[in-house]
């Protein structure tokens, strides 16, 4: 398994509301990502909204976001994500990740 670790910046003002969201991810969604290879995902977010996510993936990041584009429910994920993040409008958070290098691991 591949180790992924990455960031994202969600605006400040709607902290409470993002977090809500993923208090009742949609089952769907869960689905889907698990089928695409998403493995042990986690958030992170400190209070002014950088936002840390980690999973493992048999492949790569790239495969694994590949593998959730081509499902209905990210696109409705993600056009409902958007507007939490400070990103260029019209994107979508999945595709903006900013990937961390891992440096250290314990096995």
């Amino acid at each position: 398994m591949k180790r992924v670790g990455f960031c994202l910046k969600v605006k400040q003002v709607l902290l409470e509301e993002y977090k809500a969201h993923h208090r009742n991810v949609w089952p769907e969604m869960l689905a889907a990502l698990s089928a695409s290879g998403w493995h042990n995902y986690s958030l992170f977010m400190r209070e002014d909204g950088l936002l840390f996510g980690y999973f493992e993936t048999p492949e790569s990041l790239k495969a694994a976001q590949d593998a959730m584009a081509a499902t209905e429910v990210n696109g409705r994920w993600q056009d409902r994500m958007s507007a939490y993040f400070d990103i260029p409008e019209g994107s979508h958070p999945d595709q903006l990740f900013i990937q961390l290098e891992e440096v250290f691991h314990l096995d």
